[in-house]
């Protein structure tokens, strides 16, 4: 979701009241919802996206500063990304992936063979654009609205620390059956959302070591796999027998990991 037009308002210049606010030249404008903070408010900008949506973010001074909780000890939470679940947790809680291009893929093709035929820049030409532009809109949306639900849910958790795995998100593009999906779940984008929220919070973001093997690793005894497919959703340790959802196996490592730095 991109914008093409910000501009920002003095607090002298606005109203507000309850679900609405007064702009200059413009008048009484309705608001999606009210105003959840209470304050002095800074200032007003608004911005305008491509598809012609209107977004307005108010900056209030609450009077109280952002002091990060007290986790202590609080347990250590943690998180497996992926393709299947946007995010699972040691505890087996899955946050489901929307995967919305996959969803609007053939639309947004279809669309897009439209525009293909129209007189370049004719009135028709950016008509269809407009219409391409709002797929590609609502795809980001239905998108960051998966990602800031289960981040936001995350890090309001009694929790002393998040243990993630490091993700080099460009070298996994280049698995080609695999970087379409990858690109749809855009996990750099959640894990980045994570750890603004919980910086915020006072909360640590533990990354384990890139070629951790957290996947193959069993969380009950510590045998590692050779192979273990894409395909194999359920981990069964060939060492003790267990058997466990793989993302959640995977999960568990993560935390266990990240317990041990917070101890040293």
């Amino acid at each position: 979701m991109e914008t093409n037009l910000t501009f920002q308002y003095d607090r002298q210049a606005v109203r507000i009241d309850r679900k609405r606010i007064k702009l200059p030249k413009i008048g009484w404008v309705k608001m999606f919802q009210e105003l959840r903070f209470e304050g002095k408010i800074l200032r007003v900008t608004l911005s305008k996206t491509e598809t012609h949506r209107w977004f307005g973010s108010i900056t209030v001074d609450t009077g109280t500063p952002n002091v990060p909780r007290d986790t202590r000890g609080l347990p250590v939470v943690g998180i497996d990304v992926g393709i299947n679940s946007l995010a699972t947790l040691d505890t087996g809680k899955h946050y489901d992936n929307p995967r919305p291009l996959k969803h609007y893929e053939r639309k947004l093709a279809r669309e897009q063979r439209k525009l293909s035929r129209k007189k370049f820049l004719s009135n028709n030409w950016y008509k269809q654009k407009e219409k391409v532009a709002k797929i590609h809109d609502k795809i980001a949306c239905i998108r960051n609205d998966a990602h800031h639900q289960a981040t936001t849910e995350i890090v309001n958790m009694e929790t002393s620390a998040i243990g993630i795995e490091t993700l080099k998100v460009t070298n996994m593009l280049k698995n080609r059956k695999l970087a379409k999906a990858l690109s749809d779940s855009a996990l750099g984008g959640f894990l980045s959302k994570l750890k603004s929220k919980a910086e915020a919070l006072g909360i640590p973001i533990i990354e384990v070591p890139q070629f951790f093997a957290s996947s193959k690793t069993c969380s009950s005894c510590g045998y590692v796999k050779d192979e273990l497919s894409l395909s194999e959703r359920t981990y069964h340790c060939d060492w003790c027998d267990t058997k466990i959802d793989r993302d959640q196996n995977a999960a568990i490592n993560l935390k266990n990991l990240a317990v041990g730095y917070t101890e040293s």
